[in-house]
């Protein structure tokens, strides 16, 4: 039961990141809505407010990844069961497309009323600016590395900030998409991507383009994964000089 419960509050805390990450995202790209053209730091803003908000809720119980980039990296250094690892995934990737389709359902009558196909898809998934598969996953690798070395960090018993570590990880996932998420948008989380790619692909959005596949595969999923597993191995070899020598 207690790892039903874990699954439930992965699933229910990516839902809630995606719900408001992929809202901010409509709110600033779909047409006649409140927020339109208000740019990349409300968009940047609204997803580091999301994940604030994800981890607060769940946090307490399933130490909230909402990530699998997070689950990975931390089950390759040790520091998280391997045996949890399916369930968790499985569980955040749901949660990533039920949160996309709860974004569809508040949009609605702005995706009918929006013309451009490209600005649809980006409300659901992410993509470069400049397509170059490779550079691109590097910049996703190199995001999703910082993510879990500031998450270890923040995390770190030594910095003993209780409460306040979801609200710091906010921030920086914040910090992350205004410094390295205008080349990709910034998945750093392939549920974040995968998940609303899939609802993108399924909904009966009018006139809408295809949900570029041959990208979503490569750059946003398996991009965060290598990331998160450096990020990991990275803060580890730190950790153990730090551990040396203080």
């Amino acid at each position: 039961m207690l790892n039903i419960a874990k699954y439930c509050a992965e699933f229910f805390g990516t839902m809630i990141l995606v719900l408001l990450g992929d809202g901010v995202v409509a709110n600033v790209l779909l047409k006649k809505t409140k927020g339109e053209d208000s740019g990349w730091i409300v968009i940047t803003t609204g997803w580091g407010l999301a994940v604030a908000m994800a981890v607060y809720v769940t946090g307490w119980v399933s130490g909230a990844h909402i990530n699998p980039a997070v689950t990975i990296g931390q089950a390759i250094i040790g520091k998280f069961p391997w045996v949890l690892v399916p369930g968790f995934v499985i569980a955040q990737i749901l949660g990533g497309l039920v949160g996309a389709l709860l974004v569809y359902a508040a949009y609605k009558d702005h995706f009918a009323v929006t013309d451009d196909p490209d600005l649809k898809l980006a409300v659901f998934s992410t993509g470069s600016e400049v397509r170059n598969f490779t550079w691109n996953f590097v910049t996703e690798l190199l995001g999703t590395a910082m993510l879990l070395i500031g998450v270890l960090g923040i995390t770190n018993g030594h910095n003993q900030i209780g409460a306040l570590g979801s609200l710091l990880i906010g921030f920086l996932v914040w910090s992350i998409g205004l410094s390295l998420g205008g080349p990709t948008g910034y998945a750093i989380n392939p549920a974040r991507d995968l998940g609303p790619r899939i609802a993108h692909a399924l909904l009966p959005i009018p006139e809408k383009r295809d949900s570029d596949w041959a990208y979503g595969l490569v750059v946003p999923v398996f991009g965060p994964i290598v990331g998160g597993i450096m990020g990991a191995f990275v803060y580890q070899f730190f950790l153990r000089i730090w551990n040396l020598t203080y």
